[in-house]
This record gives C-alpha cells, sequence and structure tokens, in this order.
C-alpha cells in the first residue's frame, strides 16, 4: 500500500511518520507531481491554509488529476485545511474540490493563540484531538456519517471514500486515525 501526503504546505512531515508508524510496510509518499499522484493509493491532504494549497495545487496542475482520483473513488483524508478544501459548502468562499456534503466554517474555533487539545470518541476509540485555527462543521449532509464530535459539533466525517478531520491527529502520538484511513485504503470499505 502507498499512501500519499499532499507535500505542497502544511503538516506533511507528521503525516508521513504516523503512516509509517501504523505498518513498516507501508509505504508513505510525499506528493508534489501528477506522477507521485498516480502512484499511490490514498491521499491526505494536510492541514495548513487551505488559500494557500488551493494556489499551489493549481500551480502545480494538480486540482484536475486529485478530484478525477477522488470521484473515481480514491480514499482522501482531509485534516483541518484538508476538511476546508474537500467541502461542498464553505462559509464565505467559493469551494474547492466539493467531495464532501458538508458546510464548513473557516477558522470557527478562533486564532492560533486559541488553540486547543480535547480527548472524544471518534468511531469508539477514545482519541486526543488537536484543534489549531480549526474549521467547523456547521451542517453534515444525509450521506454523511458523523465519526466525533466535540461539543455536540461534529469534528470528524465520513462519506463513502472521503474522510474529513477539524483536528490534527498527526499532531498527537497515536497513529489509530492514521490506521482507520489505512484500512479505507486497504479494504476499500
Amino acid at each position: 500500500m502507498n499512501v500519499g501526503v499532499l507535500a505542497l504546505q502544511g503538516s506533511v512531515a507528521e503525516h508521513l511518520k504516523m503512516i509509517k508508524s501504523v505498518n513498516k510496510k507501508i509505504v508513505a509518499t510525499p506528493v508534489r507531481t501528477i506522477d507521485e499522484l498516480a502512484a499511490v493509493d490514498g491521499l491526505i491532504i494536510p492541514g495548513g491554509e487551505s488559500t494557500t494549497l488551493r494556489r499551489l495545487m493549481d500551480d502545480f496542475n494538480l486540482y484536475t488529476p486529485i478530484k478525477e482520483r477522488i470521484v473515481a473513488g480514491m480514499p482522501v483524508w482531509g485534516t483541518c485545511a484538508g476538511l476546508i478544501l474537500l467541502a461542498d459548502r464553505v462559509e464565505g468562499e467559493t469551494p474547492y474540490f466539493s467531495v464532501l456534503d458538508v458546510d464548513v466554517k473557516r477558522n470557527a474555533y478562533g486564532r492560533q493563540i486559541d488553540s486547543f487539545v480535547a480527548e472524544g470518541d471518534f468511531d469508539g476509540m477514545y482519541i486526543g484531538m488537536v484543534f489549531i485555527r480549526a474549521p467547523q462543521i456547521t451542517r453534515v449532509g444525509d450521506g454523511v456519517k458523523t465519526l466525533a464530535e466535540h461539543d455536540g459539533k461534529p469534528v470528524a466525517v465520513r462519506q463513502n471514500n472521503v474522510l474529513a478531520t477539524a483536528f490534527h491527529p498527526e499532531m498527537t502520538r497515536d497513529s489509530r486515525v492514521h490506521k482507520y484511513f489505512c484500512n479505507m485504503i486497504e479494504f476499500k470499505e
């Protein structure tokens, strides 16, 4: 299995390290080119700054190939900024990939100084959740499963081959959310 991490900006090294910790047989690949994208079985779009990521994907001609792979069923996981890029609707801006039936509000949990760690249930696993300028999911569509909540609001969701978290699992020492994503790739659940 080859798991790609979009390596244009954001928490790339942290995701690569976590994927490798799930299973030494899993290849973790930074993705910056169309050829690198073609070689992966699933893709993580990391946290960072969503506007910067949009511009860089456009500059590197990655928008269309990534969107086509997602629509064709490639598992994709967006963390924080990645969630914003996957959402169907983003308050105050034009959506980008529009492959996840949720509405999102950018930076809803505050500025960088307001970052915090919470704990909660993620699909039956009690985990730590790191929120850094996190977006808030304000609406979840009928075909979207809520996997985790914080203060009664969804913070992790899944729709078919699309997984999204408002928080940063890569900023903890717990690789279980990364293992969940690897299982999505392996079993095409």
